[in-house]
């Protein structure tokens, strides 16, 4: 049911970027059937999509050992590239209610049968945190927290090194560049298993980083969900 606040001030679609169209709701439904979500085949490890059903990981993971357990991601990168990007450095926080409520419902089950004591959203540095104003996967970490009945720890895990943009970087670079950049800073809280929660998964240096602290203190098992995962790490 539409609401004063909706005429008022209409819901932008995440995709386009314009009103929601019928109004009221969180995406036009135009705009939601050009999504393109990770489907079978998909890695056994990252999550990550595949073209040949003969495999069975991704030419990254059947070369690398990574410090997590396995990952899972909902949107294939490239369909929701501009709608992260506005969602990081746009502004639009809003869109979090629409990306959180969706990666809950289709990557719930396999979430909950992890059974997490925590979604653990990958932090931001300080100074980058105040200058954007939000952490955009922290508003995921809420959203899906809040429907799946998990907790969201936002201060467990801090960045305390401010790290070059990764996009800039190759995947040795990208590790080198995250070396000592995470530090637990909640050591009054002890976690078995968690979910690390960010926007995009490409290389997975910086969930094997968060992994390889987490372990360090405890942490048996180390998962994460992502809003989008790309074709593969750059070479």
């Amino acid at each position: 049911m539409l609401t004063l606040t909706d005429l008022l001030f209409p819901r932008r679609c995440p995709v386009c970027d314009r009103p929601v169209k019928p109004a009221g709701g969180l995406i036009c439904a135009e705009c939601k059937a050009g999504l393109k979500y990770v489907r079978q085949p998909f890695c056994m490890k990252c999550g990550r999509q595949l073209t040949d059903d003969g495999q069975e990981y991704c030419a990254d993971c059947a070369h690398k050992k990574h410090v997590y357990d396995r990952g899972i991601s909902l949107y294939q990168y490239k369909s929701v590239q501009t709608t992260i990007y506005r969602f990081k450095y746009g502004g639009r926080r809003e869109y979090a209610r629409f990306l959180g409520g969706e990666m809950a419902a289709r990557l719930g089950r396999q979430i909950l049968a992890w059974k997490p004591d925590a979604l653990i959203p990958v932090p931001l540095h300080e100074t980058r945190l105040q200058k954007r104003g939000y952490n955009q996967a922290g508003l995921l970490a809420e959203e899906m927290g809040r429907s799946l009945k998990i907790p969201a720890l936002h201060d467990w895990i801090a960045r305390e090194k401010n790290t070059a943009p990764l996009k800039l970087l190759g995947a040795a670079e990208r590790q080198n560049n995250l070396k000592k950049a995470f530090k637990i800073k909640r050591d009054d809280v002890k976690l078995s298993t968690i979910v690390i929660i960010d926007d995009i998964y490409t290389t997975g240096s910086t969930v094997d980083e968060i992994a390889a602290e987490c372990r360090k203190k405890g942490v048996r098992a180390v998962y994460f969900a992502a809003l989008s995962a790309g074709s593969g790490p750059p070479r």
